[in-house]
């Protein structure tokens, strides 16, 4: 008698299923019906939401790559104000009147924004006799105490190679006694 309960409660719902199964497939039929049906103003409309997607996407894409460009010639660009600054500092760290004034290690930031943050590096471009300039500064200190100095310098661009050349580098020691260093002079 179980035996027939089990086979009594699996019929109906194997029976239910084949129903659900049949009225899946008489809607499937009709949307496919529906899509063939659709009046000419409705896939125009449908058309115009597609091609403004694409829009977008197309307009997305092109800000990303913007960005990845601005980025990268920021970053490795060797006429970009970070790289000259990089270079500048290095000069100054590897100078041994630099060394002896700051003591090491040597280190440099810019100017302090409100947050009190001090990367940023002042620069200023300019063209001249149409040649392409660009000054800077920034500041440097190193483990003596309260020796603090600013650095001021100018790069040219070389005709030729199109690189930035070094013009003059200056630190200017903010503490008494007050002197300047010349680390490169090539006006």
């Amino acid at each position: 008698m179980q035996k027939c309960d089990v086979l009594g409660a699996n019929a109906p719902q194997e029976g239910s299923l084949r129903a659900e199964n049949n009225s899946k497939r008489v809607s499937v039929q009709r949307s496919q019906k529906e899509e063939a049906s659709l009046s000419p103003a409705r896939k125009v409309k449908e058309a115009g939401r597609d091609f403004t997607y694409f829009i977008v996407v197309l307009i997305g894409i092109g800000i990303t790559g913007g960005l990845f460009y601005v980025i990268f010639k920021e970053l490795f660009s060797s006429s970009s104000p970070s790289k000259i600054y990089g270079d500048a500092l290095k000069k100054c760290r590897a100078h041994p009147e630099v060394i002896s004034v700051f003591g090491e290690p040597i280190k440099g930031y810019g100017e302090a924004t409100r947050r009190g943050r001090r990367q940023h590096v002042s620069h200023y471009e300019y063209v001249k006799d149409e040649l392409k300039y660009m000054r800077l500064k920034f500041y440097i200190e190193g483990s003596e105490r309260g020796k603090q100095g600013t650095v001021h310098l100018e790069v040219k661009e070389n005709p030729e190679s199109g690189k930035y050349e070094f013009r003059y580098i200056f630190v200017d020691i903010d503490t008494y006694p007050r002197r300047t260093i010349v680390i490169v002079d090539n006006r």
